[in-house]
């Protein structure tokens, strides 16, 4: 007999399906959260079942049960450990333990990938087309890669598991990879999933009015209170705020916390970690300790919403060269404009500053970090303008 412990998100889930498709009825398939499977593994531990062969997929235990799984390991226990998070590197030391961030071509791993190359190699399960495609699915979204590519299929294939139950989607996945030879959506998960991109769409539009910034410690967060959809939103908001270093998620009453960035130079783990969380570089999630409320609730409860940039302009646009005008909290007005030299100048209310700036994206960052400050409406920009050079005129009059 099988036994496999695996989180309860689609990593974890797909890690889930496999076992089935290569164990059928020899399998029993537990999903957890991140807090639950340390008891899992103690009950296990505790009924000294040394018949059943126990994988564990998508999370890491604590020190305690990691002595007891060696302990059970060196007593003739049969047991594997998949994992694909930085913070789970050092289960490498053990015989049972196998956690690889990336494959040997660079891309990113999934428990998914990994668990799948796993059964493969143990001649467990028959290589196929529509496998392959669902593993790759699951690799792409768990690790942000679908973003970087576009690829819309894997997107989906997460909305699907979340708008359905585990047991049905485990059920649906599990009839189509076995039964097909290539992996599709059907007419009907097409037409729900149409409508969960409309309400997807609506509800970060709701949030984006919503998101406050704050500098904790060394970097600038944006940080909302959402309940639903943390993987879209966070990236939306990152890439509608690049200013921002990440995007920080409270689920209030989760008591969780999810982190997301778009940046290459900034590791959300190692925030999430700070706090005893954990997860990828681009997406990683904690519990509410009394240290993460305090810096993330508690200290910009108080602060007003970020105001969105104008939309839809045709002359108040970025690099333009007649300069692109932002306007702060305190009504002051910032237009920033590149000198004849190529670097870009700033000046307040007509006033020139002494700031300047290698490239545009560097201006717009210090405008939005320090003055939270906005893209102001075409009227506002030409009025701007039209003042500028009346006071030119009065200047050479003088």
């Amino acid at each position: 007999m099988y036994k496999l412990l695996s989180h309860n998100d689609l990593d974890g889930v797909g890690c889930g399906i496999l076992a089935k498709l290569a164990f059928g009825k020899q399998v029993h398939v537990r999903y957890n959260a991140v807090g639950g499977l340390d008891r899992e593994v103690a009950w296990f531990l505790d009924k000294k079942d040394s018949d059943t062969f126990l994988f564990i997929t998508d999370l890491s235990v604590h020190e305690e049960n990691e002595k007891r799984l060696e302990e059970f390991y060196q007593n003739g226990g049969k047991l594997q450990l998949i994992d694909h998070h930085k913070t789970a590197m050092h289960f490498n030391q053990y015989d049972w333990g196998h956690v690889a961030v990336e494959d040997s071509e660079g891309r990113l791993n999934s428990a998914t990938s990994l668990f799948y190359e796993y059964l493969l190699q143990k001649e467990y399960i028959n290589p196929k087309p529509a496998i392959e495609e669902f593993v790759d699915l699951v690799r792409q979204y768990d690790t942000w890669e679908w973003e970087k590519n576009d690829n819309q299929q894997a997107h989906r294939l997460n909305a699907l598991f979340f708008l359905v139950s585990i047991d049905e989607f485990e059920e649906k996945m599990l009839e189509r990879l076995q039964d097909n030879e290539h992996f599709y959506f059907d007419e009907f998960e097409k037409k729900i999933l149409d409508m969960e991109d409309n309400k997807i769409e609506r509800y970060i539009r709701r949030k984006r009015r919503e998101l406050v910034q704050n500098k904790i410690g060394n970097n600038f967060a944006g940080i909302v209170f959402a309940e639903s959809y943390h993987s879209e939103l966070g990236n939306e908001l990152g890439k509608e705020y690049p200013h921002l270093d990440y995007i920080a998620i409270i689920n209030i009453g989760g008591r969780r916390m999810g982190f997301r960035t778009i940046h290459d130079d900034i590791d959300v783990s190692e925030i999430a970690g700070v706090y005893g969380g954990g997860g990828h570089a681009k997406a990683a999630g904690c519990s509410m300790t009394d240290e993460a409320y305090k810096y993330f609730v508690e200290e910009t409860f108080q602060h007003d919403p970020l105001r969105e940039d104008a939309r839809r302009n045709r002359y108040n646009v970025k690099r333009s060269m007649f300069g692109t005008l932002y306007k702060s909290k305190s009504e002051d007005y910032y237009l920033l404009y590149q000198h004849s030299n190529g670097r870009w100048n700033l000046e307040k209310n007509h006033q020139q500053l002494e700031q300047e700036f290698p490239n545009f994206d560097e201006g717009e960052k210090f405008l939005k970090r320090t003055f939270e400050s906005w893209l102001v409406r075409d009227e506002e920009f030409v009025h701007y303008l039209m003042e500028k050079i009346k006071l030119k005129r009065a200047t050479k009059g003088n």
